[in-house]
């Protein structure tokens, strides 16, 4: 029998009051605060804090607090990847981003979602579908990028769009819902 942590991450519908779920989050919480709270120059303190909520980061990473996410530990990071002010990550399933993404403010990234069955909403079930994000993306403020997308890599996702079906490699997408506008050079 499958744990509820072992059914979040392979996207089945799970229960996320499960004890180990609830404490995973907790911690996180713990340690999403101090990143948030720290002062701009325990440069250190702020790099091991990243390495303790985000374990599968790559080098280079850099946070402008605040951000946020349920985890943690189902994001993978490439190298040098920026997150400006104010990101939220709800990873309740793998977020895979490449090397030299940035991120700008208020971007969210949900893998989270919840089932379109009413019964099984009304007993607390959720679901979760990957995200996944490529090399050398630019991802505009306030974009939010729904649940099992893929962005292909050196692709820009225009300020304050919402993605919910892939986009292609070297593209310029924008909208809501964000859609191809233009084919970019790589």
């Amino acid at each position: 029998m499958k744990s509820e942590k072992e059914k979040m991450l392979a996207g089945e519908l799970y229960d996320p009051l499960d004890a180990q779920l609830s404490e995973e989050r907790r911690r996180a919480r713990l340690l999403v605060g101090q990143l948030n709270g720290l002062p701009d120059d325990q440069a250190d303190e702020r790099e091991r804090l990243i390495r303790e909520l985000l374990p599968n980061a790559g080098s280079g990473t850099w946070i402008q607090p605040p951000f946020y996410c349920d985890y943690g530990g189902n994001i993978t990071l490439g190298d040098n990847v920026f997150f400006n002010f104010n990101c939220v990550v709800l990873d309740v399933a793998p977020v895979r981003i490449g090397s030299r993404v940035l991120f700008g403010p208020a971007v969210q990234i949900y893998a989270a979602t919840h089932p379109l069955r009413a019964a099984d909403r009304r007993i607390g079930l959720e679901a979760g579908k990957p995200v996944e994000i490529g090399d050398d993306v630019w991802v505009g403020g306030g974009a939010v990028i729904c649940p099992g997308v893929r962005i292909g890599s050196r692709s820009v996702i225009g300020a304050g769009s919402v993605v919910t079906k892939d986009v292609p490699d070297d593209v310029f997408a924008a909208g809501n819902p964000c859609r191809v506008l233009k084919k970019i050079e790589p």
